[in-house]
């Protein structure tokens, strides 16, 4: 089964938690802390593995929750970091956050490798919080939680050049006879339902690789036939190969297939147009395909080159892969994505206003509680170690200076009333 499009969660590994202890050998006199370091949380990473095709694997498994860090211990020891979760992933795969739809990665090249969900900071010892005026503390912090979020892996073939056009008109037979790839053929639509790739090699030696993409129609940017699954396939393509059935053999005008497949790839994404194409009128071999050949010449406005071929006798097909090689040898490849390295030659530093995130908001449940939200205050609460009382009095000290008191004043707190962080619940008290 090819399957080139999932979603999954993703969570790095928690910090270790910091350690409260003390120094107690017989000779030192008044030894003071020595609680380690929680050990740093594993990261998410994927790694591309040119050995993979699709992404069937994911199927099977979508949860990857990275290994936490190790506790830190007695006698100043920190704790272990925990080794890295490597997932392996296809070439061509693209991480997008399902939240809010940004591109984490683009993995293309074997071993290149992208951090996904990053892990926890180890929590400090005692050690760390030692000074004159307390120089025997009792807290530590607990890990920080890990980086944790559902993501969409998208799979976009690598392939120099896609051959596009409608169902039927000799995709798959091209493919076969100008490399080994064994597509299906039959004399019925959407006979192809995955892509398929395939090694050319022409008669001077060079060499490129070649997709055959499900047939399109009118309508598939909009989900509409087999089309839209695999529209993301041609985005990678450098060289697009419009094949048309030039026979006229499915009742369907030549020139109105040449349109329609080109509106299509225009409104799925614009940019698609920039690339070198090359029509192929297949089908030569059959009646009225000179008249039809004639008729479309004439009404072409653009300047495309087109190779009149016939794939079941192979008649014009040597001259169409010396065009297709010598396309690819000028033309660059073109990025996926707008990218500020535009040059990599050039280093530069890119500074963006970006409003910092609200540090904590406060709103009220049907059972009058104040319910404090926020991704900073809430990973404070989860590195307090509750069950010592200089780690709550400092969570206090801590709430006090975000401004939390103030808030909870402004919105009517008064003493006795319930707070709630999460699912914890504790009293306001003046």
């Amino acid at each position: 089964m090819f399957v080139d499009q999932v979603k999954v969660y993703v969570k790095g590994g928690d910090g270790g938690n910091g350690m409260v202890a003390f120094r107690r050998e017989k000779y030192v006199a008044m030894g003071g802390p020595a609680g380690g370091d929680g050990g740093k949380g594993a990261d998410v990473v994927f790694q591309v593995d040119e050995g993979l095709r699709t992404l069937m694997d994911f199927r099977y498994q979508r949860h990857f929750k990275a290994t936490r860090g190790e506790h830190g211990m007695s006698k100043s020891k920190h704790g272990k970091g925990a080794e890295d979760l490597v997932v392996k992933v296809p070439p061509g795969t693209v991480v997008k956050d399902l939240a809010t739809e940004e591109v984490i990665a683009d993995l293309v090249e074997h071993g290149q490798k992208a951090v996904v969900a990053r892990g926890g900071r180890g929590g400090r010892g005692n050690i760390r919080f030692a000074t004159p005026a307390n120089p025997a503390p009792e807290m530590a912090e607990n890990g920080e939680p890990g980086q944790e979020r559902d993501v969409v892996l998208e799979l976009k073939i690598l392939a120099d050049v896609g051959l596009v056009g409608f169902p039927s008109v000799g995709k798959s037979t091209l493919l076969s006879v100008v490399s080994a790839a064994k597509p299906k053929i039959a004399e019925y639509h959407f006979t192809t339902i995955i892509p398929n790739l395939g090694v050319v090699e022409t008669e001077d030696g060079r060499s490129f690789v070649m997709a055959d993409l499900p047939g399109l129609i009118e309508g598939a940017h909009e989900g509409v036939g087999l089309g839209h699954q695999f529209l993301r396939h041609i985005e990678r393509t450098r060289v697009i190969v419009h094949v048309i059935d030039m026979s006229g053999m499915e009742g369907r005008d030549p020139f109105a297939d040449f349109q329609t497949i080109n509106q299509e790839l225009e409104k799925y994404n614009l940019r698609l147009l920039e690339r070198p194409q090359i029509i192929v009128a297949n089908k030569m071999d059959m009646p009225e395909a000179e008249e039809n050949l004639s008729a479309f010449r004439t009404k072409l406005e653009e300047e495309y080159p087109i190779y009149p071929i016939s794939a079941l006798t192979r008649q014009g097909v040597r001259d169409l892969l010396f065009e297709i090689a010598n396309q690819l040898e000028t033309t660059p490849e073109f990025p996926l994505y707008d990218s500020v390295e535009a040059d990599a030659e050039i280093h530069r530093v890119v500074y963006r206003h970006e409003k910092d995130p609200d540090q904590f908001t406060i709103t009220r449940d049907p059972d009058s509680a104040f319910v404090i939200k926020g991704d900073v205050i809430e990973r404070l609460f989860k590195m307090t170690d509750f069950s010592r009382d200089e780690s709550v009095r400092r969570f206090a000290r801590q709430m006090r200076g975000m401004g939390v008191d103030d808030a909870l004043r402004e919105r009517g707190a008064k003493d006795g009333d319930i707070i709630r962080i999460l699912e914890f619940e504790f009293e306001f008290v003046e």
